[in-house]
């Protein structure tokens, strides 16, 4: 696994920040609206994470230029979306977000349903995963997921993380299980 630290060299690569033997992860950008809209609107992604609310192509390139995926106050910190080394194409996203109201530097990861069961989802986050201490620094990182997620759970739990609490993330939220390294 390598990674790409400098800004200059990584717009060198179209973005590529980590790279495995089967993927490549690198910073979203606009053309990547149509692939993120598609993603966020999947049923499980809807279940499990939740309703972005976003319903158009408009929405999702606000969505990757304004929200929480790209924004982040933590330099390094955001979601990256997922490609597959051999072709290119997008299946996913994974990266790391700062939780204030937790502290917690949280691990996320999604990928489209015809993606999973594959490893990917595991290798995508494992490098995020040293991604985020090599690179970034970060001594202890976290994972938050619907408490009924038994695959983000599994590999919660195979990376090496383990349950500390459920949390609530928001007023409706029924119960975010955090996990700790």
């Amino acid at each position: 696994m390598s990674w790409i630290n400098d800004e200059a060299q990584a717009r060198n690569v179209q973005g590529m920040l980590i790279i495995t033997s089967r993927l490549h992860l690198r910073k979203l950008t606009t053309d990547d609206a149509s692939f993120v809209l598609m993603l966020v609107n999947e049923a499980s992604f809807r279940s499990n994470i939740g309703d972005k609310g976003m319903r158009t192509l408009e929405d999702a390139r606000r969505f990757i230029l304004e929200g929480p995926w790209t924004n982040q106050k933590k330099p390094g910190y955001g979601q990256f979306l997922i490609e597959l080394n051999k072709n290119q194409q997008s299946i996913g996203v994974a990266g790391l977000l700062y939780r204030e109201d937790l502290g917690v530097s949280d691990l996320g990861f999604a990928l489209l349903p015809e993606y999973r069961g594959r490893g990917y989802a595991f290798e995508a986050a494992a490098a995020v995963l040293e991604y985020g201490h090599s690179i970034l620094g970060i001594d202890k990182i976290a994972g938050l997921t619907s408490a009924n997620n038994r695959a983000s759970i599994k590999i919660l739990k195979k990376l090496g993380l383990k349950f500390k609490k459920i949390v609530k993330m928001s007023f409706d939220d029924p119960g975010t299980a955090l996990y700790f390294e």
